[in-house]
């Protein structure tokens, strides 16, 4: 058994066809089915279960896919590692931060970063909070910004910033003069939400989920550009992170009572590498955090 075995193998569980594998793998099809029969071999087992062109894994494919997923990446964790300890590149931060931070704190953060460490490449991916959990899970990822409380099996997480969730109407609506509501008013009036997977839209759902009154939602959506505008417009309120109104003169944001806040933490996969340039982009943004606000 060797690594392009086990490569070959997860490109076939992967796509359940051997035709399809070789072609992500660039090998001739009698390669691929080769490469498998090899394995199998050595390991003495059926990996595949072979019904004409179609294939599904068997209890022991199944059992030895969890391994060599294993298998690979650690191999490529250590690749990583070493060639970072070789100095062969300089290294690649891949981190995803939910659209309303992208314009907040992030922008000086990122910029700051570079200038401390010019010679590191950053990529941004901007997904709902549930998403980026799952994007550092799949490896997609190497830091992500999530939100709450508890943190999900699977991730390892630093809060870095806790901010105060606040209703936010147009300035001429009657909440605009209040030092603060509750949220059975907010349920009262039209509510313009983010979309499942954002971590907004759970906390509501969480919220109204036990009461017997349902919340009015007249629009949905995943743009968090657009939740302030129609705010601006009139056509509804909503719940933000104050930070994210504060520039906002057309917008007035509302503590609720009692307050509410919200755990910002910078997140990554607990038993995965983090490379040395996710290390120094973590540690710079918990040491600088503070002086953003």
């Amino acid at each position: 058994m060797d690594i392009r075995q086990i490569k070959t193998f997860l490109a076939v569980a992967k796509h359940l066809n051997f035709t399809r594998a070789a072609e992500t793998l660039r090998l001739a099809q009698p390669a691929v089915s080769i490469s498998i029969a090899k394995l199998e071999e050595a390991l003495e087992l059926t990996l595949f279960n072979r019904q004409g062109r179609h294939i599904t894994l068997t209890a022991e494919g199944e059992v030895f896919l969890r391994h060599a997923r294993r298998i690979i990446d650690d191999l490529s964790d250590a690749e990583r590692e070493m060639t970072e300890l070789k100095g062969l590149v300089r290294g690649e931060v891949r981190i995803g931060i939910p659209p309303m931070l992208s314009s907040y704190y992030f922008p000086r953060v990122i910029s700051d970063f570079r200038a401390a460490y010019p010679n590191l490449n950053l990529s941004v991916m901007g997904q709902g909070a549930g998403e980026i959990q799952q994007l550092i899970r799949s490896g997609d990822v190497d830091l992500g910004v999530i939100a709450g409380s508890n943190i999900p099996d699977g991730l390892e997480a630093r809060c870095f910033l806790r901010e105060e969730i606040v209703a936010c109407v147009p300035v001429e609506h009657p909440f605009a003069c209040r030092d603060s509501i509750t949220l059975d008013e907010l349920w009262r009036e039209p509510l313009i939400l983010f979309k499942q997977g954002f971590y907004l839209r759970e906390w509501i759902d969480s919220l109204h989920r036990d009461l017997p009154q349902t919340p009015n939602v007249v629009f949905e959506t995943n743009l968090f550009s657009l939740v302030r505008s129609l705010i601006r417009e009139g056509v509804g309120v909503s719940t933000l992170l104050r930070m994210v109104v504060a520039d906002e003169p057309q917008v007035a944001a509302v503590s609720f009572a009692p307050p509410l806040s919200l755990d910002l933490h910078i997140a990554w996969k607990s038993d995965g590498y983090l490379s040395q340039a996710n290390q120094a982009f973590r540690d710079f943004l918990l040491e600088r955090i503070e002086s953003y606000r």
